[in-house]
């Protein structure tokens, strides 16, 4: 299912132990932006619908658009954030700034994170292509075993967040 939550759970998790440092939007955009190629496929019953955006190569090159679009976008998002809670700039500069490295690390992790994801429950994946067709992490854990984990970490990484206060 393209633009599935699962996707999600590890990068809640992810900013709950690195709050400042990662951008949690971002990784949900590079996410997002993934998953548009298979969702493109699917609407046009197009088969298979993991093409290149869902290997290592396409991921790593979605990885810098999203950074590159997603960080003026957010930053964007985050002053008009600021201006409607009248928040002050300097008390607020630490969770309001997207640095150029943060977005391009997030948006990487996003999209990576994903082809590997999808690469141990679809059978159309071919991660490493164009240098192999090979899917060597195809079924090493059950859906049900993935799905669990990625909403498990999105459940333990949320509840650190909102206790914490680190979104």
């Amino acid at each position: 299912m393209p633009l599935t939550p699962y996707h999600f759970g590890p990068g809640v998790a992810i900013k709950a132990a690195l709050p400042s440092q990662f951008s949690l939007s971002i990784y949900c955009y590079a996410q997002v932006i993934t998953d548009l190629e298979s969702g493109y496929h699917l609407l046009h019953a197009d088969f298979p619908v993991h093409r290149f955006f869902h290997t290592y190569l396409g991921a790593a090159l979605v990885g810098g658009f999203c950074a590159a679009t997603g960080r003026p976008l957010f930053q964007w998002a985050l002053r008009q954030l600021q201006r409607a809670l009248v928040v002050e700039i300097e008390a607020s500069r630490n969770w309001m700034v997207i640095s150029w490295p943060c977005a391009l690390f997030c948006a990487l992790i996003g999209t990576l994170s994903h082809v590997f994801l999808d690469s141990l429950m679809h059978s159309d994946m071919t991660p490493f292509a164009p240098w192999s067709e090979a899917n060597p992490m195809l079924h090493l854990v059950s859906v049900p075993a993935l799905e669990n984990l990625c909403l498990a970490l999105g459940i333990v990484g949320g509840v650190i967040c909102l206790t914490l206060k680190r979104f």
